[in-house]
């Protein structure tokens, strides 16, 4: 296990969150600007699928990473057959999921869609299902082959992969995927009304790749056990980040709501990214100290959420430096957004101490929920590494729009308040 100062901890994850964080801010800003496009205002519907297919670098990208680098720090890796054979059988098992992934994202959205408009265009739906899965299968593909080399190169340099291979999955991935999603769907809108089956026949045609994807998985035990088990987490999670995406749609009727759409990618990855840290150090730990189902002695007992911060165990130092992390990270951040001049509000003091107070409660939480659900995975004999992170980055999805959305209610609310105490 790496025995790290608190001076490296924060030094490694530092860059590759300051990174992950710039990410989400240009991605907030691409978000503000593509919901004007055709296809967001025509296909509204394309708002609930946001947080899903983003939502896949928790799913996908950060469980990747979380498992490759467990199995470089534990030395599953060193003899160059297996980890060459380790990675590809992964990459294909991303490949399945994501292709099948951004295909139920793409349903779910229609669905949630058609509940709440009753309405249901098919080529529409068609349109996003098509846009959603090619989508998911680029990026996944663009963002796997990047992460295996940033967790081989952070080895060779001395850096644990725990403090930055997960940040860095996340660093572009929003952006990524939401400017390949606006493009794609763009330009499917265009063929869509004069060639209605284009979509259809590209559907089908990355649909009917999977087969080839699966076949490979199966060459590592690793990916072929996956393959079986690892759906309950992703499909699950993607069901919770449908409801973030839920919250966003509504957010565009309301005109008090309006700037949600730039900070939601902004506290989400935050969230995301900070938990997934933190999910993957407790995996690694739990996997050098203790058989799969059994827990250390000072994780036995009922579960306290001062144990996070000020537990017996290493993950705790860890703990406090990601939260610590919070506030600092997003006022840079919220500073970049002001200089861009991207905002629908201005950045006031209450503004940014709702803000903060928000995304410091999700932080919190999150790391509190993580220190619990990974223990008890382990416990039941569930593999950390393959279940937490999908879950966590959810919830860090949902409770994220959720508290913003919180935010700009409560903003002309003490606001008013503010300018009659000053009446």
């Amino acid at each position: 296990m790496p025995n790290e100062s608190v001076c490296a901890t924060v030094l490694q994850i530092l860059v590759p969150f300051l990174l992950a964080g710039l990410g989400t801010v240009m991605a907030g800003m691409l978000l503000d600007v593509v919901q004007h496009w055709d296809v967001f205002q025509t296909v509204t519907e394309i708002f609930i699928l946001v947080p899903a297919l983003l939502g896949l670098k928790g799913n996908l990208e950060m469980t990747l990473a979380s498992r490759l680098s467990t199995a470089m720090n534990t030395g599953r890796m060193n003899s160059p057959r297996e980890k060459w054979n380790l990675i590809i059988g992964n990459l294909a098992l991303k490949q399945v999921q994501a292709t099948v992934l951004g295909f139920l994202a793409a349903l779910a959205a229609s669905a949630l869609g058609w509940v709440l408009d009753e309405k249901l265009v098919m080529n529409y739906a068609a349109l996003l299902c098509c846009s959603s899965v090619v989508t998911a299968f680029t990026a996944s593909l663009l963002q796997g082959i990047i992460m295996v080399g940033v967790i081989i190169v952070s080895k060779r340099a001395g850096i644990n992969p725990d403090n930055i291979a997960t940040p860095m999955a996340a660093s572009f991935g929003d952006l990524i995927t939401l400017g390949l999603l606006a493009v794609i769907s763009q330009g499917f809108l265009h063929c869509v009304e004069p060639s209605p089956c284009v979509v259809y026949v590209v559907c089908v045609l990355f649909l009917c790749l999977t087969p080839v994807w699966v076949i490979i998985s199966f060459c590592h035990p690793e990916s072929r056990r996956l393959l079986y088990c690892s759906w309950e987490p992703i499909i699950t999670a993607m069901v919770i980040s449908s409801l973030g995406g839920l919250i966003l749609d509504r957010a565009m009727t309301d005109p008090n709501l309006m700037g949600v759409v730039l900070y939601t990618p902004v506290i989400n990855g935050v969230g995301g990214n900070l938990v997934a840290i933190q999910s993957s150090h407790i995996a690694t730990y739990l996997h050098f100290y203790c058989s799969l189902g059994e827990l250390p002695e000072h994780a036995k007992g009922c579960y306290c959420p001062s144990h996070t911060f000020y537990g017996k165990g290493p993950t705790s130092r860890t703990a406090q430096v990601l939260l610590l992390l919070a506030i600092p990270g997003h006022l840079i951040f919220l500073y970049i957004i002001y200089l861009m001049q991207g905002g629908h509000t201005s950045p006031t003091a209450t503004f940014i101490t709702l803000y903060l107070v928000a995304a410091f409660t999700q932080v919190f939480l999150l790391l509190c929920i993580a220190d619990w659900m990974v223990h008890c995975l382990w416990r039941y004999g569930r593999d950390p590494d393959s279940f937490a992170i999908p879950y966590l980055t959810a919830l860090g999805d949902l409770l994220g729009t959720a508290l913003l959305a919180l935010c700009f209610y409560l903003l002309p609310v003490i606001t008013d308040e503010d300018n009659h105490l000053g009446d």
